[in-house]
């Protein structure tokens, strides 16, 4: 096949960054959130009651708040730091240290009492972990290449400062390639268009990488006003992420032109001197394979794009792409060892650091390259969401009258789930930014597939993406600013108002974590010569970052079956030896024909076939999807009747008891909601250039506040004979009354209130 021309595909990648970044637009809008179709065919029978919240006072008679498992001062005892294997974290002092984590951008805007009633806020709903998602670059209109940005700066001090008192820590993510949409003549980046973002630029411009350790500077090492001490020396910080989703190895390379490819065909040349003795010495373990850009004299290599890179290639083309692979990884490997020896020598920083999130051009080919150049540190990570198709012009940030979008939960669609991750074996594994789409309608099922999952995998960290409010998005500020449009907001009753049962079960360790499904060894021989890995994770989808208007999927001829995800943890060794590999027996686990995938800790199942999964512990059980088809769901302690064509209800013990011992029970129910108003109908619309045709919805009307929450019609059993009542609460944990309840000597049964994300059973 030709190669297409570096200069052409270029053109295509302007379409990356026509609209804005999903974090850019979605704190430039408030976070406010939009929500799915009202209809009977996604709501459920009975109607549909306002939510009205009541600003949260954080009174004592709240019957649940999480605050308590926090630290009393966000690291009080001492730094994070990973657990002997290298696998988790540990708190400064040793206990292991499990975080529910999200994005925020509250401090952009809110004042500074606000800003601590937003800490308090999370932290009551099971939050001890927030990331935020900056840019130190100057944003003047002629700035020195090393000037900071010291707004930004002194939010983040301010964040940290909140955060630390509610016993939340910090992440800090300073630098985003694609966000940094104008790069200043007077930076000197030399041949670097104004108007063209520096991706990739970062892993090999000195200059840049002056720049980039100077912010660092401006932000880690003077002392933080609002704490008397420097974040470099404050545990409350956790976590350093070096950069935000920017690659050698993404589509974005090929976008690299002019002299600053020629610096790093310089560097490639360097790279091939120091392997084979010389360039010439190269190209001849290339078979002669050369490119028009070679200049021997001048110690320049060609670089290929990165389509290349995807291709089957064969003979003297193969080495030598296998070799610039290799040489990207070793680049963007250097580079985060390079940082974390600047923040650690230079700065004095302890935090854990990681090193990017993002992806490649070729799941299969390309992301074991990506993943062992982030080992360089300790902490990895990969953003990932459900995000079913949306075609509109906004798409990228908002939701508008005549958008077309696909409904379909993520229990019917499995391969998309976003834990779908491989671990690499010795270090920690995160997810920074993840959520379930708007307009999607089915999101009550998000925190609590997550956190049963996230468990069952040892996956260590999933950040919800994002809020900026200080408790809900329940504001309509304007036409183009309100809730009912914005789309990549969590503080919503089906995402964020289904966080405390989550959060709590996995805090505390209720699910038990699974043995590994798979454990592959790979010789980095092999992740250079791109030899393709027996599983692969799917290809996420950003509408602001690739093409077309859907996911793709990996496809390997003879690989492990992609529900293996479902089962355990799947995981990855590197520069190890292959016939080490091992794959548990997964016929016991997964049956094509029933469509189930049960887990292998015992405790979990998946029905995609039904759209269902169950959660079967000790100390917590529950099932999400679409149990009004279903029929009575038994498990174990727990059984549930629900009318509803889709919801979840989960139950967790508050003291940590059994629920069959357990003296204070949290049931936590979600259903579906929509601004009030919003109205869609069935269409059907072609998407990814008429390739596919999509039997979806299209949207009448976006609606207004308040959120409209489909009520619940469902009964529950609970067997725990000392159980006595059932107080409903409203969405702060305040007790409204009593539920009448049924109880004979096994334990209650009850009607759930159509009203309430909450009820509480107490024996007393």
């Amino acid at each position: 096949m030709i190669q297409p021309a570096r200069a052409v595909l270029a053109v295509i990648l302007v379409l990356f960054a026509v609209s804005s970044s999903p974090a850019q637009n979605a704190l430039r809008s408030g976070e406010q959130l939009g929500r799915s179709s009202g209809d009977a065919g996604q709501g459920g029978r009975g109607g549909t009651w306002p939510f009205v919240p009541q600003r949260d006072a954080f009174r004592t008679e709240a019957l649940f708040d999480l605050r308590s498992m926090n630290e009393r001062v966000a690291g009080e005892s001492g730094f994070v730091r990973l657990a002997r294997d290298g696998n988790s974290f540990v708190r400064g002092d040793g206990p292991p240290l499990r975080f529910w984590a999200v994005t925020t951008g509250a401090q952009h805007d809110r004042s500074p009492a606000e800003l601590a009633h937003h800490a308090r806020f999370l932290a009551k709903r099971g939050v001890n972990l927030v990331r935020l998602h900056g840019h130190l670059e100057s944003h003047d209109k002629s700035p020195r290449l090393t000037d900071p940005d010291s707004k930004a700066i002194d939010e983040a001090w301010r964040l940290v400062a909140a955060m630390k008192k509610e016993g939340i820590y910090t992440s800090i993510s300073p630098y985003w390639a694609a966000e940094l949409k104008h790069v200043p003549a007077s930076w000197g980046i030399e041949g670097w268009p104004e108007g063209q973002s520096p991706q990739g630029l970062l892993f090999f411009n000195s200059r840049l990488q002056q720049a980039y350790r100077a912010w660092l500077r401006a932000l880690l090492s003077p002392a933080n006003p609002y704490t008397g001490i420097p974040l470099a020396k404050d545990p409350a910080l956790a976590m350093i992420h070096i950069q935000n989703e920017d690659s050698l190895l993404f589509w974005t390379e090929q976008a690299i032109k002019g002299k600053q490819l020629e610096l790093l065909g310089k560097n490639f040349g360097e790279w091939a001197k120091k392997r084979y003795g010389s360039i010439p010495a190269a190209r001849r373990a290339w078979g002669g394979e050369s490119m028009p850009e070679d200049d021997p004299s001048r110690g320049i290599l060609g670089i290929h794009i990165v389509w290349q890179l995807t291709q089957n290639n064969s003979g003297g083309l193969k080495k030598r792409l296998d070799d610039q692979l290799h040489f990207f990884a070793d680049t963007m490997h250097a580079f985060n060892a390079d940082v974390a020896r600047f923040l650690r020598e230079d700065l004095g920083c302890r935090q854990l650091i990681n090193a990017g999130n993002w992806r490649t051009a070729d799941s299969i080919r390309l992301n074991d390259a990506e993943r062992w150049s982030y080992t360089a540190n300790e902490v990895l990570a990969v953003n990932t969401y459900y995000s079913p198709i949306h075609i509109g012009p906004d798409r990228g940030w908002r939701i508008d009258r005549g958008d077309q979008f696909e409904n379909v939960s993520a229990l019917l669609n499995p391969r998309a789930f976003p834990l779908n991750v491989r671990q690499v074996a010795g270090h920690p594994m995160m997810i920074t930014e993840t959520h379930w789409v708007p307009p999607l309608g089915y999101q009550s099922e998000a925190p609590f597939l997550t956190s049963a999952y996230q468990s069952l995998t040892g996956l260590d960290v999933v950040y919800w993406f994002t809020t900026g409010e200080t408790e809900w998005s329940t504001q309509d500020r304007a036409a183009w600013d309100s809730a009912s449009r914005a789309k990549w907001a969590i503080a919503t009753p089906m995402m964020l108002g289904q966080f405390p049962a989550a959060a709590l079960m996995f805090r505390r360790g209720d699910i038990a974590q699974g043995k590994p499904a798979v454990v592959e060894h790979r010789s980095l021989r092999q992740v250079f010569e791109r030899v393709p890995p027996i599983i692969a994770e799917d290809p996420g989808y950003d509408p602001n970052r690739d093409l077309g208007d859907s996911a793709r999927r990996s496809h390997l001829a003879r690989g492990v079956d992609p529900l293996a995800y479902l089962v355990g943890p799947v995981q990855v060794v590197y520069g190890s030896d292959p016939p080490k590999t091992r794959v548990a027996e997964l016929s016991r686990w997964i049956n094509r024909r029933t469509q189930v995938v049960r887990a292998d800790n015992g405790q979990l199942a998946w029905d995609y076939g039904r759209g269902l999964c169950t959660l079967r512990a000790p100390a917590a059980q529950g099932a999400s999807g679409f149990l009004g088809k279903v029929g009575p769901i038994a498990l174990g302690d727990l059984t549930i009747r629900c009318d509803n064509d889709y919801a979840t209800i989960l139950a967790v013990s508050l003291d940590g008891q059994p629920l069959a011992r357990s003296a204070r029970i949290l049931v936590q129910v979600g259903t579906q909601a929509r601004p009030t108003g919003w109205a869609d109908h069935e269409a059907v619309f072609q998407a990814d250039g008429g390739k596919q045709t999509v039997h979806g919805r299209q949207i009448d009307s976006t609606g207004t506040m308040p959120w409209a929450i489909v009520r619940t019609k469902a009964t529950i059993q609970v067997r725990n004979p000392t159980l006595t009542k059932a107080i409903p609460l409203d969405p702060n944990g305040i007790p409204r009354g009593t539920c009448r309840v049924r109880r004979d000597p096994s334990g209650l049964e009850l009607e759930l209130p159509a009203d309430a994300l909450y009820v509480v059973l107490s024996a007393r």
